[in-house]
Parts: C-alpha cells; structure tokens; sequence
C-alpha cells in the first residue's frame, strides 16, 4: 500500500514533536545557555588556541579558563595538586557532585594558521594538534550551562569543573588523583576532539613512561679509545635489544623510545646518553611484564658496554575504565542534538585539508551512528583520563572537530580547531556533556546505575597511581 506524501509530512512532524517532548525544560535550558554563550566560549577558545603552550607551561591558557570559570560564579581553587597551572572551579553544595575535566596544553612544533595548507604562524612554536584548545572550553560551557540551572533552583548539588595540565607529556591528572582531588565526586564526564562524534565506550591503552641514562667514560675517539667506556654504545645495544624483543610480544604491546641525547662530538667517546622510553598495552597488567623485561634489558646493556645505569620513572596510566551506563545516556542526547551541519566552505575546507594530507577528499562526518559495542583489545593511544576512570565513574565523549581520517597530532588539527569547524564541535560537546550531566542531576536511579557498572567492572582492582613520589616535574618541559 502506498502511503500518501502529506501522510508522510504529517507523520513526520508528529515523530519530531514527540521526540521535542521527550527533553526536559532543564535540557532546552543548557542548549539555550550553550548558544548564548556561545560568542564567548570561541573568544576562550580562541585565546586557548593563540597562546598554543605546551605540557605545565599553560599560564596563559589556565589563567583564561580559570578567570572565565571565575566570572561566571565559581569558586576557582588555583595552583592545585603541586601545579600552578591546574585549577577547580566548584558551584552549588550537596549531592549529587558532578565533575568535568578539561584540557589545555599544547603539542610542540605544531605551530600552523587556519589554512587548509601546512601554513605555519611561527616555524617550530607549539599548536594545538589534539584540539585542547576546545576541549577545556567546552567542558567549561557545559559547567556553567549547568551552574546556571543550580542558581536558578532548578537542579540541586555541586558542579564541578577540572582544569587539567601536562596531558599530552607528564599527565597531570594523575598528580590530582593521588591528591584526592576526585574523590568526592559521584560521575565525572569528559570529551575529547575527534573526526567523528559518538558517546565512547572504548577503552585505551594503559602506559609507563621512564628515563634511561647511561654513564660511562669519556675518551679521545682515535688516540686512546680503549680509555673510553661508551654510553652511546649501551644506547645502541638497549635500542637493539628492544627491537629484537617486538617480535616476542604481543599484538597489543606497544614500545616507544626517544633518543635524548647520545653524545655531543664524533671524535669523543661519550660518557653520557639518554633516551625516553614508553611501553603499552590495552590493560595495566599485560604492559607491567613488559615494563619489567625492557629495565632487565637496560641493565644487560650497561654491563655489555661497561658503563653504569640508571631507570627514572616518570609516570604511569591506567586503560579506561568504560561505562555503558553513562554512555546511553550519552549517546540519547546526541541522538536528539543530531549531526552537525557544515556550511559549502566549511565542507571545501574539510576537503582540502584530506587533499593535503593524502586523504579520500570526503568532507566532514558527525553523522550519530549507534553505540558501539565494547572492544576488549582496542587500539588508540593513551590519556590519564584512564586513572580518573578507576576512582570515579566516567562518561566520555567524541565530537567531530576536523574532516574525516585527518592525522592527529598533526597541522591539519590545529587548522581546523581555530576556525569554525572547531567551533562547531567545541558547541556540539558542550550541548551533549550539558545534557548528560542534566540527566545525572535530574535522575538518581541513572547515578546509582553508573556507579553500579563502575562497581562491577572495577571489581577487586585496588587502584595504585604509578607516579613517583614528590611534586610534579613542573619545571621539566621549561
């Protein structure tokens, strides 16, 4: 039976007011709050993305976010957890206590206009290749979205929002984990820039990083090398020795080795060297054997050449701890947000950044697609997020802030998070995370299910922070 085009309209708009219907005054309110915010949050946005400073050196960035955060009614608690540059900004009194984390810092040499070509403003400055630059603006938006509703009386209990350095390099959340920081939260939700846009329910890769140095005995290279005892000679061999070990580990490992410093001159034997080296996989207890073996293997270096070592750690995190929970609800919120829609030079622009980076010139994807099902080894890379996730239940989030299959890490992010593809993303997120943390006020029995999940998946893992013991190395990256 054919049904009647006019049918069709009619049925149509009855769908969309019965799914208008469905959110609350307090959600219309938050979307209301985004888009009235909205010049502003770019202005943050902007001045973020200007200033583009690297891992604890965020004094511009913090002090923007910090001051908005202040101008909109939060209590702002500066310098926290040993860092001058991590902050809290806290609304409201009682439960429930709902917090947000926010990121800032930059990735060095990634300096680059908003051009659709490598166009950089200042050869070898940072940029913000990961987007932080949205990500802490957005997380704010939808705090103050929030905060504005508990002002008016129409949610009770605390917001909270994290300003959180160093994540690209040192992890800084870490050092406000083992403060404590956290712990009197019920939920905490986060988001992150991405190509495409989906409540995540995927895990990461946990990590270490750590220092190996070798000292050994200088001496002239061709006069009297026996003299000599060669760190860079140990260098080569742990570097050989870890490739060789890559094919005795499994898929899911992943090692990683800078080399910082392996001599100065080539008529010298050195007597130092240095490297940087970080091991993964897609749960903590598969990468600590690994972690093992590569300082057993520094140790048979340092004796093949002679010389001396030492294994400084700098820090370590956890895989996500996922949550379905949160992500339904997540994912019920894009689902009434729906895609972006991106104007004609909004989608050349998206194209041309795949034409210069050797992409399928396909433009821009925020289509919402189903939850995904949960992997149990996915791939990706790492953030200290992960440690949040194991003291309190987290919600997550992936909105589209550059054209599909664009390098992260790279120039073409930059490009896009200072223009306004970037701002649609940062306002997309900052309506979804406002919703979600309406419904976490709005619905107890939704808190009590999260952390529910949150019990279950933790189960008898004691969460133990792999940091070493002082404050951070706040000055390391100067």
């Amino acid at each position: 039976m054919r049904i009647p085009f006019k049918l069709i309209c009619l049925l149509l708009c009855f769908s969309i007011g019965v799914q208008a219907q469905k959110i609350s005054k307090n959600k219309k309110a938050v979307i209301a709050s985004i888009e009235k915010h909205k010049a502003e949050l770019i202005e943050v946005s902007d001045k973020v993305w200007a200033a583009a400073e690297t891992a604890f050196n965020e004094e511009v960035s913090s002090k923007v976010l910090a001051d908005y955060a202040e101008k909109n009614g939060f209590k702002v608690e500066r310098g926290v957890a040993g860092m001058p540059t991590a902050f809290v900004a806290t609304y409201g009194s009682g439960s429930p206590v709902i917090g947000i984390l926010g990121e800032f810092d930059a990735l060095p040499g990634l300096s680059q206009n908003t051009t659709p070509t490598k166009n950089p403003v200042n050869e070898g400055a940072p940029g913000h290749g990961c987007g932080h630059n949205l990500f802490g603006t957005a997380s704010l938006g939808a705090a103050i979205a929030v905060k504005e509703l508990i002002a008016a009386g129409k949610l009770k209990g605390t917001v909270k929002f994290y300003g959180t350095p160093a994540e690209e390099k040192f992890f800084g959340k870490l050092w406000m984990v083992r403060e404590g920081l956290f712990d009197d939260l019920d939920v905490c939700l986060d988001w992150h820039p991405s190509a495409e846009t989906k409540a995540d329910v995927q895990s990461s890769l946990a990590l270490v990083d750590f220092i190996v140095e070798f000292n050994g005995q200088a001496a002239h290279a061709s006069g009297d090398p026996w003299n000599g005892r060669s760190a860079s000679d140990a260098l080569e061999l742990y570097t050989t020795g870890i490739n060789y070990y890559r094919e005795h580990i499994k898929p899911t490992v992943r090692i990683h080795y800078h080399i910082q410093d392996g001599g100065q001159v080539v008529n010298v034997v050195p007597d130092y060297s240095k490297l940087w080296v970080r091991v993964r996989d897609t749960k903590r207890e598969g990468m600590l054997p690994v972690y093992e073996q590569v300082q057993r293997m520094a140790e048979g270096a340092a004796i093949m050449a002679n010389v001396d070592y030492k294994i400084s750690l700098v820090s370590g995190i956890y895989e996500l701890l996922v949550n379905r929970a949160g992500g339904k609800a997540m994912q019920k919120n894009l689902e009434y947000l729906g895609p972006i829609t991106y104007t004609d030079d909004e989608v050349a622009f998206g194209k041309k950044i795949q034409e210069a980076t050797g992409k399928p010139q396909v433009g821009m994807d925020s289509e919402i697609r189903p939850l995904e099902e949960t992997l149990e080894h996915p791939g990706g890379g790492s953030t200290d997020v992960g440690d949040v996730s194991w003291v309190v239940p987290t919600i997550r989030l992936g909105v589209t802030t550059a054209p599909k299959d664009t390098p992260w890490h790279s120039w073409a992010v930059v490009a896009c998070g200072g223009m306004s593809i970037g701002h649609k993303g940062m306002e997309q997120a900052a309506k979804a995370l406002s919703m979600t943390m309406t419904d976490l006020f709005e619905d107890p029995k939704l808190v009590e299910a999260v952390k529910k999940e949150f019990k279950e998946r933790k189960g008898n893992t004691v969460y133990k922070g792999m940091v070493p013991d002082g404050p951070p190395p706040i000055n390391s990256n100067k």
